[in-house]
Order: C-alpha cells, then structure tokens, then sequence
C-alpha cells in the first residue's frame, strides 16, 4: 500500500472526536514547523528523498505524505501522491502567493498567521493578497425575476404564469 493510501486510511480510522483532536494537534504542530523551516529559508524548492526529507522536518514518512497533500495544490507542478515510496525522489516548488491564497482558503490561520511570511512577502503584499481573497468569496446575487415580469423561460408568458408556478 502507497504512503498516501496508508495516510488516507489513518484519517478514516479515526472514530472519536478525542481521538480526531489528538490526530490533528499532533499533526497541525509539526506541519506549522515544516512551513515555517521552508519560510524561514525562502527556498520554494523542496528536494530530495522521502524518507530523507520526512527526517528533515521531524516527521513520519506518512506524515510528511500528508504535508505533500496540504500543499499540492500550491507547488507549480502538482504531485502524483499515489505513486509516493519512502524511497521516491521528491522536487516540488511552490508558488508562495498560491500558497498564502490556499491557506487562508483552508481557514489555516496558524499558517497564514506565521511571522515567517515576512520573510517572502512585506507586510503591504500579504494583505493584498488577503483582501483579493475575500473579494473572489463575495456572492453578487443577479436580479429576482417578479411574478409579473415576462418569464426569463422565452414564453412570452407572466413568470407566475409559467415557470413560477411550479
């Protein structure tokens, strides 16, 4: 079985809500800290061997499979997880604005919240990059059709007439 599948198969395992919270903190801990070790560097580049890598960041191989998870939709070229052995060769780089929009997309604001940031973004671009967040989450509701109007349907009838009424 695949590291991802391994990864996959532990978070359904969970059954408690103790046992969820455990899971998480645990996890979450040692995730902040790999973000912030690639942060703190400014290096987008993460390279090497699994197993290697998961030693570098004081994780599980699993663990770092579900770090490589989080944050394959902000690297470049996107991972095949799948295919992931602890002895596979890992290249990945990020795309630090994507990542900063995923996290605060993810509500993770224990990683979008690092001082690290500072590091790769001033002060001024990070909350760029929050506010074009939370203007592409604004819903503009379009006009209300009135019971009155002609039926958007092309009838020619009253919409309580025709599509309104059903």
């Amino acid at each position: 079985m695949s590291l991802y599948k391994e990864w996959d198969e532990d978070l359904k395992n969970i059954n408690t809500q103790s046992d969820y919270e455990e899971f998480w903190k645990e996890y979450m801990g040692k995730e902040a800290e790999c973000y912030k070790s690639v942060l703190e560097t400014n290096n987008p580049v993460i390279e090497g061997i699994l197993k290697d890598l998961a030693t570098k960041y004081n994780m599980t191989n699993k663990q770092f499979v579900g770090f490589l998870d989080g944050a394959n939709t902000s690297f470049k070229e996107p991972l095949v997880l799948e295919d992931l052995t602890e002895e596979s060769e890992i290249k990945a780089e990020f795309d630090f604005e994507k990542l900063l929009w995923n996290m605060h997309d993810a509500k993770a604001d224990w990683l979008y919240g690092l001082n690290e940031w500072s590091n790769i973004f001033d002060e001024e671009k990070r909350k760029e990059i929050k506010k074009d967040f939370n203007r592409s989450k604004i819903v503009v509701k379009g006009e209300k059709v009135g019971r009155n109007d002609p039926c958007p349907c092309g009838s020619g009838k009253k919409y309580k007439k025709c599509c309104g009424n059903k």
